[in-house]
């Protein structure tokens, strides 16, 4: 029997006083982050410190059976809170009790526990739950893609809803245990180091760990026949690539450029600071998609990047997302140039090391090869709408953003701002406006115009506002004495860049992101 507690008026009051608000009514956690792109992205209420993934699939059917404990704390007192997730559940437990839930709109599930969280309360959730991921849409696809052998998931800004249960942000990131069992003669391949493998009545099981903090977007699976290759760094890093056996003629032009990845992180580490992780790798496994993603450590890579030959930009491209968009990611997800910006610019860089175009030659050229009606002007880098979230001013107009910025502070301090960005917001988030104020303030220069001009800004910078800021081939020819010819008359500059060597491989991976 329920006893009702009698107090004094006054009595009564004195106790409503000495409890929290917070303790005495616990509401809802939030079904979003508030992410203005996407609004249902996330929830909120909660943090995730560890995700524990233990997976059964089947190719055949297709069928996936998951078992996910999650490790969390409460930032608030919760009444109810929410998962992102897609699959049919069959139970869920809230610290070891049985706990209603229910499924709301394309991928939420409602978790009411037994009883009110406190805020700061550590709590265990499992969930146990099966279905057919390559079925279920979410704004009317999947990104669960079944193979000739398998099935593979990786894709932004969303993936994880179609696997497991996650607070599917990249502001809420955790490390990972992902375990699958899968029939004898299949592979796997996920994020982190393989820590184990065993094989029982017909089934191998598969253990990687990911001990870094990593976003659930970044967090992949792929499940094959695999040629795997194995290696260490220089400083001891394991190293594992995978090759889908049946990629056919781009087999060779993939291994080609994927094995260089050891090489390249060695030389990102010197641009960038010290590679954040503590495993490396890629793989490429037989799908027809277009494009290529950041996955932590171990970056996917679709056949088709590679149809035209060997592409290591489309490589250095996404291991420089391991500290722009892994290590650092997104606050939301219109600071997009956080991350592809970056990445891009460190395709520039490597050009102009393989002394294939310098970063300010191809500055110039996208500055003077894009007329001023073009849509690509239109689009603004630092707030480029959900539509036109991985459009090509993103990536080109963004990296011209970063040469200007060099050009304005000189090398010593561009570099210093890039590596010191990755240390003092390490496994963490950055906006837009917090890479410029910190820029700001690391190089005492007032940078809010130059951003603005190429971030925030719908249309093509004047010629005299690119050459103030060192873009243009106007502005590059200004910086050399002119050269004169017999008369003594200075030589004209020439009205355009010319394309550099190395930009047909940079648009190639650009291609490449249309996620």
């Amino acid at each position: 029997m329920r006893h009702r507690l009698i107090v004094p008026a006054a009595a009564a009051a004195s106790l409503l006083l000495a409890i929290p608000a917070s303790a005495a009514e616990p509401t809802p956690g939030a079904p979003g982050v508030g992410d203005s792109y996407y609004p249902t992205a996330g929830n909120g209420g909660y943090h995730v410190s560890h995700y524990d993934l233990r997976l059964k699939y089947q190719p055949q059917t297709d069928k996936l059976e998951g078992t996910a404990t999650l490790t969390a704390t409460t930032t608030q007192a919760l009444s109810r809170f929410n998962l992102d997730f897609a699959l049919d559940v069959s139970e869920v437990t809230v610290n070891g009790k049985p706990t209603f839930f229910a499924k709301s709109g394309d991928h939420e599930l409602e978790i009411t526990p037994s009883a009110p969280l406190p805020e700061g309360k550590q709590i265990t959730v499992v969930v146990r739950y099966s279905g057919t991921p390559s079925q279920v849409k979410i704004g009317g696809y999947s990104a669960w893609q079944r193979t000739p052998d398998g099935a593979v998931v990786a894709n932004e800004p969303e993936s994880a809803a179609w696997w497991f249960p996650s607070n599917d942000h990249p502001r809420d990131k955790a490390t990972y245990d992902i375990s699958i069992a899968v029939p004898d003669g299949l592979q796997t391949v996920s994020n982190g180091e393989l820590k184990s493998q065993t094989s029982k009545l017909g089934w191998t099981r598969y253990n990687w760990r990911a001990t870094k903090p990593q976003a659930s977007y970044l967090t992949t699976l792929a499940i094959g026949k695999f040629d795997i290759t194995t290696d260490k760094t220089a400083d001891g890093l394991p190293v594992l690539n995978a090759y889908s056996k049946d990629l056919g003629d781009n087999l060779a032009s993939a291994k080609a450029s994927v094995e260089r990845s050891a090489e390249i992180i060695d030389w990102e580490s010197k641009v960038f600071g010290p590679y954040p992780f503590n495993a490396i790798g890629g793989y490429v496994p037989n799908v027809k998609t277009g494009y290529a993603l950041e996955t932590q450590t171990r970056p996917y890579y679709s056949p088709s990047g590679f149809a035209n030959g060997a592409n290591t930009s489309l490589v250095v491209h996404e291991l420089a997302h391991q500290w722009f968009g892994d290590n650092v990611s997104v606050k939301n997800w219109r600071d997009i140039w956080v991350n592809e910006g970056f990445a891009t610019y460190a395709q520039w860089l490597w050009s102009d090391k393989e002394g294939e175009g310098t970063t300010q030659e191809l500055a110039d050229y996208v500055y003077d090869s894009i007329p001023a009606d073009n849509a690509f002007w239109k689009v603004k880098p630092g707030d480029p709408g959900a539509e036109n979230q991985f459009h090509g001013a993103v990536y080109q107009r963004g990296a011209v953003a970063l040469q200007a910025f060099r050009n304005k502070v000189g090398d010593k301090a561009f570099f210093a701002v890039l590596k010191g960005w990755q240390t003092d917001n390490k496994f963490g988030n950055g906006s837009v406006q917090d890479f410029v104020a910190y820029a700001e303030k690391a190089t005492g220069k007032q940078l809010k115009g130059l951003f603005d001009t190429w971030l925030f800004t719908d249309s093509k910078p004047s010629a005299a506002v690119a050459a103030k800021d060192g873009i243009g081939k106007a502005a590059t020819a200004a910086k050399a004495a002119p050269k004169a010819n017999k008369s003594g008359k200075a030589l004209a500059a020439p009205a355009k860049a010319a394309e550099p060597k190395s930009w047909k491989k940079i648009q190639a991976a650009q291609n490449g992101h249309q996620h």
